[in-house]
């Protein structure tokens, strides 16, 4: 059974039809990519999975829950995590604020616990400090815990994100161009950082990339999206050698 399903989704901005027919199974720890030309409509698939847009047509199930038209932070607790292409990042948080603001919807101790100071409000705040910081080590960035987050890297920012993505404990975890401006040693990083968290969570993972080192090195089935619809599907080595893919966005990008 799949944990994500998605049938027949296609969706229109007034008149311009932006996604059609789109369909997505991914199982439980797959890790899915999703690749094409700018303006192919990527991230507004994202968009729409997530409940910042909600689909004209089509149907998007998550762990046999219709997710169709909740909002984003509803489907969020149902157990999709993401992270976005240009970066959420509150401006004056610190690293850790950041990671423990997402974790508020796993805290159970209501107002009462937060007015009266309850011993069940100190155990479950420091369960969820304990687990934040495991995340920011995770990532590579607890160092800054206690740093205005805008005052990282660029890569290390998006190390906070991904980390914020994971509070919510996700059962899939979509990223957004996870690589993006990076150099060659923080791609490196972040390949192995995607590597880790797959294999200690075992969750499962949909990257849209534009870097194709990294969609062919950690994606087990790849979609080629180009004007909205899907034009191939299939393993790294399919899609590499698929002369549609070839000819509509790769190039000798990939086949040299």
């Amino acid at each position: 059974m799949a944990l994500l399903h998605i049938d027949k989704m296609t969706h229109y901005f007034g008149g311009l039809r932006a996604v059609y027919n789109y369909g997505l199974e991914i199982e439980p720890g797959q890790i899915r990519g999703l690749i094409g030309p700018n303006g192919a409509g990527k991230t507004t698939i994202f968009n729409l999975i997530t409940g910042i847009y909600h689909p004209t047509e089509g149907t998007i199930s998550l762990a046999d829950n219709k997710i169709n038209g909740r909002s984003p932070h509803e489907i969020a607790s149902l157990g999709l995590g993401r992270t976005f292409q240009n970066m959420l990042l509150w401006r004056h948080m610190t690293v850790l604020e950041h990671v423990k603001m997402a974790r508020y919807s796993k805290l159970t101790y209501g107002l009462v616990g937060a007015f009266f100071g309850t011993a069940k409000r100190h155990r479950e705040e420091a369960e969820s400090e304990e687990k934040a910081y495991h995340l920011l080590k995770m990532m590579g960035v607890d160092q800054f815990a206690d740093q205005i987050v805008l005052n990282l890297s660029y890569g290390a920012q998006r190390r906070v994100e991904m980390a914020r993505a994971l509070a919510m404990e996700p059962k899939v975890l979509f990223l957004d161009e996870p690589t993006a401006g990076m150099n060659p040693e923080e791609l490196v990083q972040m390949m192995d950082i995607i590597r880790q968290v797959h294999a200690e969570f075992g969750l499962a993972i949909f990257l849209i990339e534009h870097r194709m080192r990294v969609v062919m090195e950690l994606c087990e089935r790849i979609q080629t999206l180009v004007f909205g619809e899907v034009i191939a599907e299939g393993t790294p080595e399919e899609i590499q050698k698929n002369p549609k893919v070839i000819d509509a966005y790769l190039g000798q990008e990939i086949v040299e």
